[in-house]
């Protein structure tokens, strides 16, 4: 996995409960059912995209790659979205995901 963000290290030292609790949280998330790793990812990629949260779709791809997802199955969970949270939002969300992909 590459280097952590600061903020979220910052919290890590602060908070260290918190941070444990919300790790534990998401790993009894994706133990709850039957969803493979890579989808899960995709999932999660295109829940961080609705809520526009560009370092959790950033952290989403690089776990989703990890997971064996390809660069076009990222792109279209995302692209999936366009109906629901519009356009613009797609298209943000497209770019994040290439602040990732472009680095391979």
């Amino acid at each position: 996995m590459p280097k952590l963000p600061k903020q979220y290290t910052n919290i890590q030292k602060k908070y260290k409960g918190l941070i444990k609790a919300v790790e534990d949280l998401g790993k009894a998330a994706k133990a709850a059912g039957p969803l493979n790793k890579k989808t899960s990812e995709l999932v999660q990629i295109a829940a961080a995209a609705a809520i526009r949260s560009e370092g959790s779709v950033h952290s989403h791809v690089r776990r989703a790659r990890a997971a064996g997802a390809k660069p076009d199955e990222i792109r279209h969970a995302v692209v999936l979205l366009t109906s629901t949270i519009g356009f613009p939002a797609v298209s943000a969300a497209l770019s994040w995901v290439e602040d990732v992909l472009g680095k391979k």
